[in-house]
C-alpha cells in the first residue's frame, strides 16, 4: 500500500503546529526540533498528559465466573 498522499502533504509539529515538510530532516520526528520534542517529554513528566481509566470499587465482588480463579 502507498503513503504518497500521506507523504505529500505536509505534517505538522505536534507540539507547535508547525508545518514540516515530508522531505525535512526527520531526526527529531514526528517533532520539529529538539526544542519542542523536550517540551513534549516535559509534558508527559510533569503528568500534563493522562490516560483516562475507569475506577473500580474495591468492595464489590467480582461478577461469578471472573473470580481469580474463575469460579
Amino acid at each position: 500500500m502507498s503513503r504518497t498522499g500521506e507523504d505529500e502533504r505536509a505534517r505538522r509539529c505536534p507540539t507547535c503546529r508547525t508545518a514540516i515538510g515530508a522531505s525535512a530532516d526527520t531526526r527529531w520526528r514526528p517533532f520539529c526540533s529538539q526544542r519542542c520534542k523536550q517540551v513534549d517529554l516535559g509534558a508527559w513528566l510533569s503528568e500534563s498528559y493522562r490516560v483516562p481509566a475507569v475506577e473500580q470499587d474495591d468492595d464489590e465482588d467480582p461478577p461469578p465466573g471472573e473470580g481469580p480463579r474463575g469460579t
